[in-house]
């Protein structure tokens, strides 16, 4: 009797060890639910962005090869400036946020006006040859600045109006 019992026992507590402490782990399906990155990740990704890469020695490729800025700013250009820039190119682009294109509130810090010159006069071989334009390109999900056919003088106008921004 003593064995029997002895032997319930064992088998009692195999049965309650083999069996016990097992989850059934749920599995995982589909989910709308968008996970949050965290801030390091994010402030990473912001500094290997093209448009806050900061080049104040390219001059891009186009006509503009010298362009010097004088500290005054001539708010007659400034005012044709941003009525060309509101015709022609808030479209794609707001001031100080990134839509379609690059936000150009502080364009003059991040690049040469050279550079932006040439990227409003001469969009498709700046996109083919500078490297910033192309890294632009893939930033933006490969949308390209259109040339929207601007005069120097206009072009000169939008880069005044920049620098008020």
């Amino acid at each position: 009797m003593s064995k029997l019992r002895s032997t319930l026992l064992l088998l009692t507590t195999i049965l309650i060890i083999s069996c016990g402490g097992k989850e059934e782990k749920k599995k995982e399906g589909f989910s709308y639910k968008r996970t949050s990155s965290t801030k390091t990740e994010k402030t990473t990704t912001e500094k290997k962005l093209a448009s806050n890469t900061i080049d104040l020695t390219n001059k891009g490729v186009g006509p503009i090869k010298e362009l010097k800025l004088t500290d005054n700013i001539d708010q007659q250009m400034v005012a044709h400036g941003k009525e060309v820039y509101n015709k022609m190119c808030t479209a794609c682009h707001r001031l100080d946020k990134k839509f379609i294109g690059p936000a150009p509130k502080d364009i003059l810090k991040r690049r040469t006006p050279e550079w932006v010159m040439n990227m409003i006069l001469n969009p498709e071989e700046m996109l083919e040859k500078d490297p910033l334009a192309k890294d632009l390109l893939k930033e933006f999900n490969g949308t390209p600045m259109i040339n929207q056919g601007l005069t120097e003088k206009d072009a000169r106008a939008v880069l005044e109006y920049f620098r008020t921004l």
